[in-house]
């Protein structure tokens, strides 16, 4: 427990409601105890001559000399107080008075204070515990009353008035005398200087309610089987269900995906795909290779090849590093496909006839050494805006700003670097303009009934704010989807025109019955992920095409974008050799479940995050190895050594019950993140529930009830029984992250097919005895090996490439 000199006041507060005897009270710095060669404040000479110098202790102590007992919530309250609150608010302090940051404070405190507000709301008594104002009202209150009483911090808490019932001002006068925050200066300087790490996670308040309830709801028991027919295609809407349809952002035929694409786009989508099946949904994903345009062009040309040839090579080396990763598409197809072009002919007439289209001269960057027209992403120059000096002909990744080709200062090509020249050429363009009123109508209601990420809201608020210009949908190249216009025979589609329409026409070549989903958009929610570049043409062009066509299509629900996955402390490169691409990461002999692992664990959800050689090892070595294999392991090998490899019977007390109610929380908690598409933050409450297993064990130690009594025995049955069941559930929720893994602790726990629908099904998911008492399990063995420090070392040079300069290749 740390003790804080501002719960000096429920201290005062205790004493002075007290009616305790024979009790001498040391508050003054100037007094010290005898046996101790500096002051301790506060401290309380017990009758036996022992002394407690705990502020939280000692109230206990008065409290329960008043014949007030703490009940068992409020003991959980306490421990919630000494563990979660208290380095929050030691780091809040020190901020506030030592760094003169008291503006920042609302934000370190946010995790316990929002679970604390959650809790009193819940709740339907005026005090945390009761009726009556326990000692745990009177610790929280005088832990929070510094903050509290500085008037710029009150707005930030929403259950202030709660606090102004517990009458302790006075008491906390004496201590601060009136000074605020400034008063603890003195005590705060005295204090290590926290880390921002020091807050954990919030854990839940248990009441014997939940308890109760978490225990009746483990007794029902699995659900009957369901016949497992597997997936039956082709996958189509069903009247009465939830029909999901989820994209992945096409990937550029052309390039190897690295690291930072493959959880950027795929792999996202494949768990929350996987959840929803789960869940019990309808779902049908899909993706595929974008084949045309100049890069692919290009790469022909380099490698000898027709373009058509490049694309075939390339299409089955992405299909081979998705099927290793084991992304699990319904279908993965392509854009060269005559369904791509009937289907982008079909939306290009429809734009024409509807009146959205117009004409226009541009000019363009043409190099007279390569003899072509450069498409926006071969060309490379200053940006206008910012100058930052690698910006691409269409967007720079610095300030975000859109770029047209011939605005870059000091232009090159990217194949040659030669300086193009302007030319002029005739061109078509979709009126954005004219759709925009449409477009903020649907980006309204789309964007606050969805679940679309901040940055997907905050790209297309931009584009949005500075007003939508014409966009160009034709280019002038060989290698595309014809443009039917007879004016315009020459000239292809522009590929952020052309591609997304590859996710309807990929679709097609699945099933002749596509417009059951694409235009379907009362009985279907599109779900789309990508990484944040790529956020503006499926938020503004692409619903704009749509929307003009007026043919009833699906447009967007979800629109799930993450920020950049970087590499150690530079940027993915391929011509450098800088990074792990996704043909490279099988041959480090690393299991593609750990690959999964680690990039869902370092999602960019919020903001960039980077790939760390030394952070996967140690997360594989503390969190998969010693966390979560160590827990599924041992439940299993306590079945096998000690009950002949049959589940034991499980007789359950109020310490069981409360880790069923803990883990059915956790369970609560990744439904609704999943829910939300936060993989990432989902994630964490699988690895709880195996640390409050591991915890729950070592507790126990049924390896030692095993050799005493009945009762003893009895006891490590139980906790054998319980232990193996939650190994059942975390089976189940590591599924859409590490698949393999999870079908492994299935076959070594003889795991029932219904534990799958039963676990998940539901708005809140459902906790049940899964292995019954009696039921055999298979074989158990390790899940998990140790990553080597040399190994990783050894991984680490030869990614590390040569740092000469930089490029990013994307």
């Amino acid at each position: 427990m740390f003790p804080l000199c501002l719960e000096q006041s429920g201290f005062v507060w205790v004493w002075a409601h007290s009616k305790a005897g024979g009790l001498e009270r040391q508050t003054q710095s100037n007094m010290v105890v005898p046996f101790l060669s500096r002051p301790a404040v506060p401290a309380l000479l017990l009758p036996n001559g022992l002394y407690l110098f705990s502020s939280n202790a000692i109230c206990r102590y008065l409290f329960e000399v008043n014949g007030q007992e703490s009940s068992e919530l409020c003991n959980q309250w306490l421990e919630w107080e000494a563990t979660d609150l208290q380095p929050a608010l030691l780091q809040a302090l020190h901020m506030a008075v030592l760094q003169g940051k008291g503006s920042e404070v609302s934000k370190v405190l946010q995790s316990p204070l929002n679970f604390l507000d959650q809790s009193l709301g819940k709740g339907n008594t005026p005090y945390l515990t009761g009726e009556a104002v326990s000692v745990a009202d009177i610790v929280l209150w005088a832990a929070l009353y510094p903050v509290l009483s500085e008037s710029s911090l009150v707005l930030y808490l929403p259950f202030f008035l709660y606090f102004q019932t517990i009458l302790c001002q006075s008491a906390a006068q004496k201590v601060l005398q009136g000074k605020g925050l400034q008063g603890m200066k003195s005590y705060m300087q005295r204090q290590p200087a926290p880390h921002s790490n020091q807050c954990r996670e919030t854990q839940p308040l248990v009441s014997e309610e939940e308890m109760e309830a978490a225990a009746h709801t483990w007794n029902k028991g699995l659900n009957p089987a369901p016949l497992d027919t597997g997936r039956q295609h082709p996958i189509l809407p069903q009247e009465g269900k939830r029909n999901i349809l989820v994209t992945s952002a096409l990937p550029y035929v052309n390039n190897v995906p690295h690291l930072g694409n493959i959880i950027g786009c795929v792999l996202s989508a494949d768990v929350f795909s996987r959840y929803c099946r789960l869940r019990g949904w309808n779902l049908l994903f899909v993706c595929g290779t974008d084949e045309y345009g100049t890069a692919t062009e290009n790469k022909a040309r380099e490698e000898g090849l027709t373009p058509q040839q490049i694309c075939d090579k390339y299409h089955a080396i992405h299909s081979g590093i998705y099927k290793w990763f084991q992304i699990d598409f319904d279908f993965f197809g392509r854009t060269t496909t005559e369904k791509q072009t009937e289907i982008a002919q079909d939306i290009f007439w429809r734009l024409h006839k509807n009146g959205f289209l117009v004409d226009d001269t541009v000019e363009q960057l043409r190099c007279e050494n390569c003899q072509r027209f450069l498409a926006d992403r071969f060309v490379e120059g200053t940006c206008p805006h910012c100058s930052y000096p690698e910006a691409r002909g269409d967007q720079c990744d610095k300030c975000g700003r859109l770029i047209n080709a011939v605005e870059l200062r000091e232009p090159q090509c990217k194949v040659c670097r030669r300086t193009p020249v302007i030319r002029s050429s005739k061109h078509l363009f979709l009126d954005l303009p004219k759709l925009e009123t449409q477009l903020e109508q649907w980006l309204e209601k789309s964007t606050s009934t969805g679940d679309w990420t901040a940055n997907a809201k905050q790209i297309t608020r931009s584009w949005l704010r500075d007003g939508l210009k014409p966009r160009c949908i034709t280019r002038d190249l060989q290698w595309g989807t014809p443009v039917p216009h007879p004016e315009y025979k020459e000239k292809v589609f522009y590929v952020w025109f052309d591609a997304p329409i590859g996710y309807l026409s990929i679709t097609a070549n699945y099933t002749d019955k596509w417009e059951t989903w694409w235009k379907n958009p009362q009985q279907v929610e599109l779900y789309n992920f990508m990484a944040k570049d790529n956020v503006p043409f499926h938020s503004v062009v692409f619903p704009c095409s749509l929307l003009g066509a007026q043919d009833n299509y699906t447009l967007v629900n979800n629109l799930v974008a993450t920020e950049y996955l970087n590499y150690e402390d530079t940027k993915f490169s391929k011509s450098r050799g800088v990074g792990v691409f996704g043909d490279m990461a099988k041959d480090t002999g690393i299991p593609s479940d750990v690959w999964r692992f680690y990039l869902l664990y370092v999602r960019p959800e919020g903001q960039d995050s980077a790939f760390s050689w030394a952070d996967m090892a140690l997360k594989n070595n503390s969190e998969l190895l010693n966390n979560l294999g160590n827990f599924i392991n041992r439940a299993g090998m306590f079945v096998t050594r000690f009950f002949e490899g049959c589940v034991p019977v499980m007789d359950l007390q109020q310490e069981d019950k409360r880790l069923l109610a803990l883990v059915g929380w956790e369970l609560q908690q990744y439904i609704k993140l999943m829910d939300k598409v936060k993989i990432r933050d989902a994630l964490k409450h699988i690895l709880n529930i195996s640390r409050h297993g591991n915890q729950y064990i070592q507790v126990n130690e049924p390896w030692k009830k095993i050799k005493g009594g009945d009762i003893e025995r009895q006891r490590a049955g139980t906790v054998t029984g319980v232990s193996v069941n939650i190994a059942c559930l975390l089976s189940v929720m590591l599924f859409p992250y590490m698949p393999k893994v999870s079908q492994t602790i299935r076959d070594q726990l003889n795991a029932p097919q219904s534990c799958i629908s039963t676990m998940l099904y539901g708005t809140t998911g459902t906790f049940v005895c899964s292995l019954r008492a009696g039921h055999r399990i298979g074989t158990v063995s390790p899940l998990f090996q140790k990553l080597e420090v040399d190994q990783i070392e050894a991984l680490k040079k030869r990614f590390g490439g040569q740092q000469v300069f930089e490029v990013y290749d994307s």
